[in-house]
């Protein structure tokens, strides 16, 4: 389900802003136990993050009331890379100089250009 992290901390930090299994279901108007499946399911990353080693995933991933556009298939990507998720969250989230939008592959998919995320995350595998 999740990978602890090298720095769980660090990963928290680099995140920033995290929902909890409860405020991601809220956020996409679905039940508690949905949105549970949606991590089982390896829909979306989580990770364990806050005093009280909450599953938790990034509130990014939530784009108004349904699930960023491009996601999922980028999630596809990394696992196919062999990223685990801790990994695959660090990916996501670390800016990178080299993107045609300053920031983050995160930032890139905000701005829905899911195809230069997509092409750098299968280089990953290679």
């Amino acid at each position: 389900m999740t990978d602890d992290a090298a720095d769980p901390q660090e990963l928290e930090t680099l995140v920033g802003e995290w929902l909890s299994i409860p405020e991601f279901g809220d956020a996409l108007g679905i039940p508690q136990r949905q949105a549970r499946r949606l991590v089982d399911d390896k829909v979306v990353l989580a990770h364990r993050v806050g005093p009280n080693n909450a599953l938790s995933v990034p509130a990014a991933f939530v784009e108004e009331d349904h699930l960023l556009t491009g996601l999922e298939g980028t999630i596809t990507v990394l696992r196919d890379a062999r990223l685990s998720d801790a990994e695959a969250l660090e990916w996501l989230f670390t800016t990178d100089p080299t993107l045609p939008i300053e920031g983050s592959p995160i930032t890139m998919l905000q701005a829905h250009r899911k195809a230069e995320v997509r092409k750098r995350a299968s280089e990953l595998a290679f």
